[in-house]
């Protein structure tokens, strides 16, 4: 984010001041609020499924003190994804390990989801309900892009390469064997991952799910108002 702006001067394009403020407003918001969410939702489904783990160590909190990661919190400031200190889990407490963990791993993404939804409606009743004004555009740009940024977060979370939450969610579809050789190689994948984001080879199709996700999101954020005839 800050990185796209930086190059953007460095290029002698424009940039709106108010714009990157909105940007870092909702960058500071979701590292303080939503990181740890989406711990706690790891947390919270892991002890609904039997592990007591993240409550016995304090980590079923909103605190962002127990959550945050520096440096993850100053890679989504510059570059828009990022990470929290993650909750632990042991799966030796689960029923069905394979499955349990799975779902565990996919509350993290859909509490980012989830956060998106609650942004969505706030900017659907902006644009329904709010005179035009400077600072109704301010918060309309904060959060739309909040919206962006989890959505951008859920995606990220699902590639299935460690120590993403999609590589969880993956292993509990791959045989014991292939589970082997996924795990015996991780460092390679992690490898190829940040190869494919910095040389931007990702971006297309992460923007094409983030697109398909966001379009889902706005879809039902709106569907109350359609109903009462207000879009």
């Amino acid at each position: 984010m800050i990185f796209s702006v930086i190059r953007n001067l460095i290029a002698g394009q424009p940039v709106n001041i108010w714009t990157v403020a909105a940007q870092v407003i909702s960058i500071l918001f979701i590292i303080i609020c939503v990181l740890p969410f989406h711990e706690l939702a790891h947390g919270w489904v892991a002890g609904k499924l039997g592990d007591p783990t993240a409550k016995l160590e304090g980590r079923l909190t909103w605190n962002p003190l127990a959550s945050v990661d520096t440096a993850g919190a100053l890679a989504l400031l510059l570059f828009g994804f990022g990470w929290a200190k993650p909750v632990p889990v042991d799966p030796r407490y689960f029923k069905k390990p394979r499955r349990d963990m799975a779902l565990t791993a996919l509350a993290g993404p859909a509490a980012n989801l989830l956060a998106a939804l609650v942004g969505a409606l706030l900017v659907t009743v902006i644009q329904i309900f709010a005179p035009y004004n400077g600072f109704t555009n301010f918060l309309f740009s904060a959060l739309y892009y909040y919206v962006v940024v989890n959505i951008s977060l859920a995606v990220f979370n699902l590639i299935p390469a460690p120590p993403l939450d999609g590589s969880r969610i993956l292993s509990s579809f791959l045989s014991y064997r292939a589970l082997d050789v996924y795990y015996r190689y991780q460092n390679l994948f992690v490898m190829l991952l940040f190869f494919l984001m910095f040389t931007g080879a990702l971006s297309g199709p992460l923007y094409r799910v983030q697109s398909l996700f966001a379009n889902a999101i706005f879809f039902v954020a709106e569907l109350p108002f359609r109903l009462f005839g207000l879009i």
